[in-house]
């Protein structure tokens, strides 16, 4: 790997390779047979991996996991002026926590903290761009000087715009990928090192089942949100690596399709899917969110069941996926909207 500061001036070094022949050898039956041998063991091998990821699941459903008390715990929510990130203030103010309510919307998001401070905690807005790293800096001395030391982070904001790459001009591309997966990598760097110091913390990331299932016209969300999926399982590893994940715990949420804006259901029905798939309330994702915090969850999918589903997919040969995605959705879904 190339140094940081020497991108662009010292070149790579070349790997050797093997030599390269255009002759191509004449099929023979024995080729055929070791063809289908191949694939005969890449299924062996989807079924075998399926084993351990529904033996999860059933020791998930079976067994009863130890609920935290976060009572009294303070919890920065992004986008926390609308839709889930309000519906997620709330239910926390509801277990006892004190809220910072961070958006660009300040109208909605002081409404969000007038809801909050009825439930009897202590709320605040704060008004930051969190794609900005030097806002998000900011933003950590603002909360810390009004509302004390941060214990859960929830990162929720994001924007999904529905449009093909060669549409939008690059700063839109840019921007979807600053608010959704940016903005994660400045608040865990600016918030994380307090929570180690005080060993007490909770991460939260509102991933997507874009992470796991890519459709077309949604590839800058789905990229952010692949992005946000390898972010938290490596920053997972590395809490546990550095010895502090007792201390500082992470979940990822998955949800599928959330009932929040009446762009979305419409590009639902254009795509012909509004009536096959889950449309969740955005108060079902809270409370899984909350509950996540509480049992100290690592990945919550909402609906549950599109866990095994999610990783099933995954497995799958790439002509089966297509198959499967040509019989179950449309290929037009309509221009940019934001969630």
């Amino acid at each position: 790997m190339q140094s940081l500061h020497n991108i662009g001036q010292a070149p790579y070094q070349k790997a050797l390779s093997g030599k390269f022949t255009s002759s191509r050898a004449k099929r023979t039956p024995l080729d055929t047979l070791g063809f289908l041998g191949t694939i005969a063991l890449d299924v062996l091998k989807f079924f075998v991996l399926l084993i351990p990821i529904l033996v999860q699941l059933l020791v998930g459903l079976t067994r009863k996991a130890t609920k935290k008390n976060i009572s009294g715990w303070t919890a920065l929510v992004t986008g926390g002026a609308n839709g889930l990130g309000r519906d997620i203030s709330l239910q926390l103010a509801q277990v006892g926590c004190h809220i910072a309510v961070v958006d660009l919307d300040e109208v909605n998001g002081q409404q969000t903290v007038a809801d909050v401070r009825k439930l009897g905690v202590k709320a605040q807005f704060f008004k930051a761009d969190i794609s900005s790293f030097e806002a998000v800096s900011n933003l950590k001395r603002e909360v810390s000087s009004s509302l004390g030391p941060i214990d859960i982070l929830v990162n929720n904001a994001g924007v999904l715009p529905l449009m093909s790459l060669r549409e939008g001009t690059p700063d839109d591309l840019k921007k979807v990928i600053e608010i959704n997966l940016l903005s994660h990598l400045w608040t865990l760097r600016v918030f994380t090192d307090d929570m180690i110091q005080r060993k007490r913390g909770h991460i939260v990331a509102i991933a997507s089942i874009a992470s796991y299932l890519p459709l077309e016209r949604m590839i800058t969300y789905a990229a952010s949100k692949y992005g946000v999926r390898g972010l938290m399982a490596s920053f997972a590893s590395e809490l546990q690596a550095e010895g502090v994940d007792d201390a500082v715990k992470t979940t990822t949420v998955y949800p599928i399709f959330i009932k929040t804006r009446l762009e979305l259901m419409d590009a639902l029905k254009k795509m012909g899917i509004k009536n096959r798939v889950p449309i969740l309330r955005s108060e079902t994702v809270a409370r899984g969110v909350v509950e996540g915090i509480q049992y100290n969850k690592q990945q919550v999918y909402l609906p549950k069941i599109i866990e095994p589903l999610a990783r099933i997919y995954e497995n799958l040969p790439s002509q089966v996926i297509e198959l499967g995605k040509r019989c179950f959705l449309k290929t037009t879904i309509p221009n940019a909207m934001e969630r």
